[in-house]
C-alpha cells in the first residue's frame, strides 16, 4: 500500500506530513517508556524483519497480491509508540533506497501504514486481552484479529485521504469499495503472519513480547521446605508462565524474587541474544532467498489504482535511479542474485538505522532517569 508521488495533491500531502511528523515526535517520547536495555536492539530487529517480510508479496486474487504492513506486529511485539517508529523507519528506508513509496508521499504513507495500523491494531488487541482469559493462546488470537482489522482500516484511511486530495477525478465510492474489498483479503494474510510470529516468540520468550506482559504470567508461590519453621515474609510472589504449574522449583528469571527473610534476591536476567540471532536469520532468509519466489502481481493499491484510474497523474520517483531501485542491485544481471543481495542490504540498513534510533531513545531515557536520581 505504498502511495507513490502524484496520487495526492501538495496541500494534503503537506498536511499528512505534519501529522506524520507529530506522530513520530510523540512516539519518540512514548518509546522511552517502552524500551529498556534489551528491547531497544530487539526493536531494531523488528523493523528489519518487517522490511524483509514486506518483500514477500502473496497472491490474494486474480492478478492481485498483498504484503505485510507490519503495524500490528510491531505494536504487539515492542509497544505501540515503538511500533509507529519501526514502521516509519521501514518506510523511510524503502523510499530513499528502493524507490518504493513516494518521497513527497512519505507523510501519507507514515500516517496510513504506520500510524493508523498501529493505533487500530493495538486498541483491538488490548480490548481482547482484557476481556479474554489470561492465556498465551489469547495473545495469539488477539494478534490475529487485530492484524486482520488493521489492514482494511488502512484502506479506509487512504480512501479518506484520497477524497481530500486525490489528483484524479475518480468516484470515491468506487475507490472505497475496491480498496476495502481487496484489503480485507490482504488482511487475512497479514493476520496469519502476525499471529504466527507473535505466537512463536510468546512460546519461547513471552517476557520479550510487549503485548503479553501481564497476560501470559500469573503469581507463583515460592515455598520453603515443609520441615523448616515458617518465617514472616516466607512466601514470595513472582511471575511464571501460565502454562507452567506453580511449584517450588519453577523459575521466574525476569522478576526479582523475595527471600525467606523478606529481602530482595538477585535474579539473573535471561539474555535475548538467541532470539535476536534467530530473528535476524529469519529476516535475511526472507529477504535474501524467499523473496525471489514472491508474487509478481501488483499489490492491492497498485491494482486498484490501475483499474480505477487513480494513477493517472503518478509521477516518477525522485530516487528512481538509485542503485537499489525496485529491489535489485544495479548492473547485476542475474535476477535471483540481484534481488537477494538487495534484500540483504535492505535488512542490514534497516537494522542499523532502526537500532541506532532506538538505542539513542533508550539512552536519553537513562540519562533523564539518572538526572532525576
Amino acid at each position: 500500500m505504498h502511495v507513490p508521488d502524484g496520487f495526492i495533491d501538495a496541500p494534503v500531502s503537506a498536511v499528512t506530513g505534519v501529522v506524520a511528523a507529530g506522530a513520530v515526535a510523540v512516539s519518540l517520547r512514548g518509546a522511552r517508556r517502552e524500551l529498556d536495555e534489551r528491547t531497544a536492539p530487539l526493536a531494531g530487529l523488528v523493523a528489519a524483519f518487517i522490511f524483509a517480510v514486506q518483500m514477500l508479496n502473496f497472491p490474494v486474487a486474480a492478478g492481485t497480491s498483498g504484503h505485510l504492513l507490519g503495524g500490528a506486529l510491531a505494536a504487539i511485539l515492542v509497544g505501540p509508540y515503538t511500533g509507529v517508529l519501526c514502521v516509519s523507519v521501514v518506510l523511510l528506508m524503502q523510499g530513499v533506497l528502493f524507490a518504493d513509496g513516494g518521497l513527497t508521499a512519505l507523510g501519507v504513507n507514515i500516517t496510513d501504514m504506520a500510524l493508523v495500523t498501529t493505533v487500530v491494531a493495538y486498541a483491538i488487541f488490548r480490548t481482547i486481552v482484557k476481556l479474554a482469559p489470561r492465556r498465551r493462546r489469547t495473545v495469539t488470537v488477539a494478534s490475529f484479529v487485530a492484524a486482520l482489522v488493521s489492514v482494511p482500516a488502512a484502506a479506509v484511511a487512504f480512501t479518506a485521504i484520497y477524497a481530500l486530495g486525490g489528483t484524479a477525478d475518480v468516484a470515491i465510492g468506487k475507490v472505497f469499495a475496491a480498496m476495502v474489498g481487496v484489503h480485507v483479503l490482504i488482511g487475512i494474510g497479514e493476520a496469519a503472519i502476525t499471529a504466527l510470529t507473535v505466537g512463536a516468540v510468546v512460546a519461547v520468550r513471552p517476557d520479550l513480547v510487549y503485548g503479553a506482559r501481564g497476560v501470559t504470567a500469573r503469581p507463583l508461590e515460592i515455598r520453603d521446605s515443609p520441615l523448616a519453621p515458617a518465617a514472616p515474609g516466607a512466601v514470595a510472589r513472582a511471575e511464571a508462565p501460565a502454562a507452567e504449574p506453580a511449584t517450588a522449583t519453577s523459575e521466574a528469571p525476569e522478576t526479582p524474587e523475595t527471600s525467606a527473610t523478606g529481602e530482595p534476591a538477585a535474579v539473573p536476567r535471561r539474555s535475548a541474544r538467541r532470539v535476536w540471532l534467530a530473528g535476524l536469520a529469519a529476516a535475511l532468509l526472507c529477504a535474501g532467498v524467499v523473496s525471489f519466489y514472491a508474487s509478481a502481481s501488483p499489490d492491492g493499491l497498485e491494482k486498484v489504482a490501475h483499474d480505477k484510474g487513480i494513477d493517472a497523474k503518478e509521477e516518477d520517483h525522485a530516487t528512481k535511479d538509485s542503485p537499489l531501485a525496485d529491489y535489485g542491485v544495479k548492473d547485476i544481471s542475474d535476477a535471483r542474485l540481484s534481488g537477494g543481495l538487495a534484500g540483504v542490504i535492505g535488512v542490514g540498513a534497516t537494522l542499523a538505522v532502526g537500532s541506532g534510533v532506538f538505542i539513542v531513545v533508550r539512552r536519553r531515557r537513562a540519562t533523564a532517569e539518572s538526572g532525576r536520581g
